[in-house]
């Protein structure tokens, strides 16, 4: 499989295509915003002017879509229907579990193979080339699909049938968010006390508390810098999409209920382009302290 159609090349899917281009495959790139397209092409790989261009003769496909809405227009209408039959389909946005049910049906249906493989990491992990992607479909299909995944990820675990990999995404975000949240209030904490912040995450990244939060965005957070690595809203997205499901299971999440209306909080306000780290803001907020009161 060398031929390959990469759509949706935002901050996760830019550089995930990139480094498909790099580890040897061609790939046709198609984005709605022509500025990335260009990036792409720039880059090695070769922009196409629209989904059906990008598509046609590829032998894998890869989406990287924001949400349910724009895969079900995008993928159950332009790919399916000028994907080749046999084609290997690879869902990679975060969506709700019964849509990428629904896409996997209607793939068959055309002769098309298909699986949702959900990522996470970051914008970090995609330009490393090392996300997590959790992978849900048939186990034949999840073989022939390691070449693309492995290219991009670092841990690749197949979960189950078509709808896990976004129920695994689900509990991911659910993760995440609660971590966020409680390193932004152990933050906001620390400052009231008086403590020195950057030695503070040291020590605790050293111990039981320590996390890839902490690692990863607990510096910046302390310094209020919010550059998107996951933007807010698509974090308020993921949250409703676990709420959802949670509730479909009868699961009670009340952690993560309370995180979920914490982040729809700060989406208000108009903070969804904002890194999901922004949490902070709230927590400050509600303790009338800082530039989050403002």
């Amino acid at each position: 499989m060398t031929r390959l159609a990469f759509i949706g090349l935002g901050i996760m899917g830019l550089p995930m295509a990139k480094n498909l281009v790099a580890a040897g495959f061609e790939v046709a790139g198609y984005n709605r915003s022509r500025s990335k397209v260009d990036a792409f092409a720039a880059a090695g790989g070769r922009g196409a002017d629209s989904v059906r261009e990008a598509v046609r003769g590829a032998e894998v496909i890869v989406t990287m879509l924001p949400d349910s809405p724009d895969v079900e227009e995008v993928v159950l209408g332009d790919v399916l229907e000028n994907a080749a039959e046999g084609a290997l389909l690879i869902d990679c946005s975060s969506i709700r579990p019964e849509v990428s049910r629904r896409v996997a049906e209607e793939a068959a249906a055309k002769g098309i193979r298909a699986l949702d493989a959900p990522v996470s990491g970051g914008e970090q992990g995609a330009i490393d080339g090392a996300l997590s992607i959790m992978v849900g479909g048939a186990a034949a299909d999840f073989e022939s699909a390691r070449p693309v995944l492995d290219a991009v990820g670092g841990t690749v675990v197949h979960v189950g049938p078509a709808g896990c990999g976004q129920t695994v995404k689900a509990a991911n975000q659910l993760i995440v968010a609660g971590t966020i949240e409680l390193v932004a209030e152990a933050l906001v904490f620390l400052e009231a006390h008086g403590v020195d912040t950057a030695a503070a995450i040291t020590v605790l990244a050293g111990g039981l508390a320590g996390n890839r939060i902490l690692d990863r965005k607990a510096e910046a957070m302390a310094k209020r810098e919010f550059t998107p690595g996951f933007r807010v809203e698509l974090h308020h997205k993921d949250l409703g999409i676990v709420q959802s499901a949670a509730r479909d299971a009868g699961v009670a999440i009340p952690l993560g209920a309370a995180v979920a209306q914490l982040m729809g909080a700060l989406n208000a306000q108009g903070h969804g382009a904002l890194d999901h780290g922004a949490l902070l803001k709230i927590v400050e907020q509600l303790s009338g302290r800082g530039r989050g009161t403002e």
